[in-house]
């Protein structure tokens, strides 16, 4: 049997240059740019109502997330969340320089719910003098 031939190494696909020559620029990249958004300065009957009926059953609400939700601006999210607040709709959680935050208002709170389970209660009365 002959002796098999060993294969030439394939050509590089670039040569190795020794010194600092003509390469290929790196080409600059065109950073992703935010879209701008158009959020509205003043509430349309639409919004307004909207922010009335939905609002109030969201879990977390701070002024960024109305702006995000309702496509409104952030002081008018912090006014329309003074209005809520106004109207009971809703109740603060936090309250920080930066940040607030609010929650739905639920209709039984803890008063209320020890209210009602006290009156099921049986009274015990006061015990009658003896008669002498």
């Amino acid at each position: 049997m002959a002796p098999k031939k060993e294969k030439a190494a394939p050509p590089a696909s670039k040569p190795a240059k020794s010194g600092g020559g003509k390469q290929k620029k790196k080409k600059w990249s065109k950073g992703k740019q935010k879209e701008k958004v158009n959020n509205a300065v003043l509430f349309d009957q639409a919004s307004y109502d909207k922010m009335l009926t939905e609002v109030p059953k969201y879990k977390m609400i701070t002024p960024s997330v109305l702006s995000d939700r309702l496509r409104i601006n952030g002081s008018l999210a912090r006014r329309a969340i003074k209005d809520l607040m106004a109207r009971g709709s809703i109740r603060m959680v936090s309250a920080h320089s930066a940040q607030q935050i609010y929650t739905r208002a639920t209709t039984a709170t803890r008063s209320n719910v020890h209210q009602n389970s006290s009156d099921k209660c049986y009274q015990i009365s006061q015990p009658t003098p003896p008669i002498a």
